[in-house]
């Protein structure tokens, strides 16, 4: 991503952002609301074009076609609500060629979600990890989740997200995620990009800010957002 800057209509969401992101780790995307969080990831993925600069993943000017080899889950998920889940993993795996459906059934046992249920018969709750288990189903070099905190019930959060990481294969893919639940996955990323205002204003280590720094990352950004 190359002096990357996105508006919408009068506001500018992502200003002047220029970054790497390194392969095989898990990277958190924080900060406050509006600093551009889902409008980053969105731009890694494709589905929304920059104002200006570039953007390239695995290679190729990110587009559309990005999503062959980005599986993308947006905090809003979309899918037809008359489905079971049984036929979104269906539907899921007739679009995407890298869809696994084994690892899609070991997933969505541990989500707990019944695959006879009609989706729209879901709690927010259960969208959410529906949503969870059809992105982290996909064989994709890149898995971006926009997030998957959201609405998940606090009493089984961490067991489910420490399951849903033992899904990805570091060794061929990149885990990407947006979160307000900066405590909770502070444990599971390896870095972390923070975002003010819509500008980058820090990509750093957590081991990093941990070790030189001795601070965890909610407390830096309680120290530097003031």
């Amino acid at each position: 991503m190359t002096n990357v800057t996105k508006e919408y209509a009068k506001n500018t969401a992502i200003k002047d952002i220029s970054l790497t992101v390194p392969t095989g780790r898990i990277i958190g995307i924080v900060g406050g609301n509006g600093s551009g969080k889902s409008t980053l990831l969105k731009l890694i993925a494709g589905l929304a074009q920059p104002t200006s600069g570039s953007v390239t993943v695995n290679g190729e000017k990110a587009n559309r076609r990005t999503g062959q080899f980005a599986a993308y889950s947006s905090e809003s998920g979309i899918y037809y609500p008359i489905f079971t889940v049984r036929e979104a993993i269906r539907f899921q795996a007739s679009q995407f060629p890298d869809f696994n459906l084994a690892k899609a059934d070991e997933i969505m046992k541990l989500m707990q979600l019944d695959p006879h249920m009609k989706i729209k018969a879901l709690s927010k709750g259960n969208r959410g990890r529906l949503q969870i288990m059809l992105t982290l189903a996909r064989e994709a070099p890149y898995i971006l989740l926009d997030e998957p905190l959201s609405g998940l019930d606090p009493m089984v959060r961490d067991a489910i997200v420490k399951g849903m990481i033992s899904y990805v294969d570091l060794s061929t893919q990149t885990l990407i995620m947006t979160s307000h639940e900066v405590t909770e996955i502070e444990t599971l990323i390896d870095g972390f990009i923070a975002l003010k205002d819509g500008s980058l204003h820090r990509m750093a280590d957590v081991e990093e800010l941990h070790e030189v720094e001795g601070l965890r990352i909610a407390d830096w950004m309680k120290k530097t957002y003031d």
